[in-house]
């Protein structure tokens, strides 16, 4: 789990996050990310209803938290994230979409900043 100063949890920091930073889509997830002024880097996780019922949603967001865990403190400057779960999220390949998306959402903040 994410300790609570690497957390989001305003609903205005997830909208500013999907609204102003940069967007990288996979077929199961979408994650948005965006600079911010000083550490720690922060994550916040959307899993809809369209994912499949609370049992598939909490799985979900647990595999999530945990590939975010790994991959948040390699990060080479600090970052708020939204990563959005789409519904093939339930079933496919979360992990290998999951590297993918966030290696070019890492590049593409390099090369905003």
């Amino acid at each position: 789990m994410l300790p609570a100063p690497q957390r989001l949890r305003a609903s205005d920091e997830f909208r500013s996050v999907a609204r102003s930073g940069v967007r990288v889509g996979r077929s199961t997830l979408v994650v948005h990310a965006r600079t911010k002024q000083s550490p720690p880097s922060r994550a916040g996780f959307v899993v809809s209803k369209a994912v499949g019922d609370a049992v598939t949603r909490n799985r979900v967001k647990r595999r999530l938290r945990h590939l975010v865990a790994d991959a948040l403190p390699s990060t080479p400057v600090p970052l708020d994230v939204v990563v959005r779960a789409l519904p093939p999220a339930a079933s496919g390949p979360l992990a290998d979409d999951f590297a993918s998306a966030w290696s070019a959402v890492v590049a593409k903040v390099g090369r905003a900043a």
